[in-house]
């Protein structure tokens, strides 16, 4: 049998597009620009509340990317996304907990010390994330849908009650962390220097969604999306792609957990609750499904918009609700898709 392409999209003639190219890149290096003199600015008002929002909304931006790699890309609407967030959190809130009672855990027969080294705790938390992924969507990717959309929020919610039935770390008022894990000579405790870890988190999750959407996996994973069957008819299985990727993305929404549970200090069953995974998805759909900056663009207008609406009134959903539907009705392609294509060039 002859190969069949994918007719995704056609290699433009050598040249072609190298100024849309460009004008991406200067944008990109610009808002890296401005996220690296976010600590100098706050430093200069000798306000350092602004260095702590902007950590919280990369953060949030690195799980908007994780989600737009399986909502954008794949057509996988999950609704429970969010429990890959809580779990990473948790592995770690539940390591330092164990690290200052200095009782290990005992799991299995098997007693675990506790421990605050960021490179044990973290690849470990990630590593759970990603397994959860793996066992979850092995299950869930057989379907499709509403009952996939269903199945995955059933799972979510069996570790949200999971996470609040654990009183012996918080139930559900969450456990505070009364030593974050500290990487090497970094001190993640403080605020200046866990920025710039979140800031190289984020640009590093960035280049590798990038390297992974225009890569040959990428291009199966974006046509697993319109129509598995002919995929499936040229002999390719999409099950597997589309689940490397469920994998993938709950590993790097484990990189966000870990990340959360070290700046605010404290993990909660409401880092992995539906409403969470909901607000990804507005994050997500508001900057403009499967594209690379839409995600973080969502990210950072939804929280600041919170964080500003929720200083002039208490009820600030009134306020952006209306806010979203006019994006979604007016904006194509979500906030992204209202920058020039002309600058848009390096945002795939």
């Amino acid at each position: 049998m002859a190969e069949t392409s994918l007719p995704l999209e056609t290699t433009p003639a050598p040249g072609a597009g190298a100024g849309p190219r460009i004008n991406g890149l200067v944008v990109g290096l610009a808002c890296l620009a401005l996220l690296v003199s976010v600590p100098f600015i706050a430093g200069a008002l000798g306000d350092a509340f602004y260095v702590r929002v902007v950590t919280r909304i990369m953060i949030f931006a690195i799980m908007a990317i994780s989600l737009d790699l399986v909502l954008g890309f794949g057509g996988m609407v999950c609704f429970g996304h969010a429990m890959f967030v809580g779990a990473a959190a948790y592995v770690v809130g539940i390591a330092g907990f164990h690290a200052s009672s200095g009782d290990p855990l005992v799991l299995a027969g098997l007693q675990i010390p506790g421990s605050t080294n960021a490179f044990v705790v973290w690849p470990l938390a990630i590593a759970t994330s990603a397994l959860l992924a793996l066992v979850f969507g092995a299950i869930a990717l057989r379907t499709s849908g509403l009952y996939f959309i269903m199945i995955t929020l059933a799972f979510a919610q069996m570790l949200y009650f999971v996470a609040v039935s654990a009183q012996t770390y918080g139930g559900v008022d969450g456990l505070t962390l009364d030593t974050v894990p500290t990487l090497g000579p970094i001190d993640t405790g403080n605020r200046q220097q866990l920025y710039w870890v979140v800031l190289v988190a984020l640009v590093a999750v960035l280049l590798l969604c990038r390297r992974i959407v225009n890569s040959r996996f990428g291009l199966v994973l974006r046509a697993s999306r319109f129509n598995e069957t002919r995929l499936s008819a040229v002999g390719v299985a999409p099950y597997r792609y589309r689940l490397a990727a469920f994998v993938i993305a709950g590993a790097i929404a484990g990189v966000a957990g870990v990340l959360l549970a070290s700046s605010q200090a404290f993990v909660s069953p409401a880092d992995m609750s539906w409403l969470r995974s909901g607000e990804l998805i507005v994050m997500v759909v508001l900057g403009g499904m499967a594209t690379l900056y839409g995600p973080i663009i969502g990210a950072f207008f939804y929280l600041l918009a919170e964080f500003g609406l929720g200083h002039v009134t208490e009820h600030w959903q009134v306020v952006m609700g209306p806010l979203l539907v006019l994006v979604v009705l007016f904006g194509k392609g979500g906030l992204a898709g209202l920058v020039p294509a002309a600058w848009r060039g390096g945002a795939r």
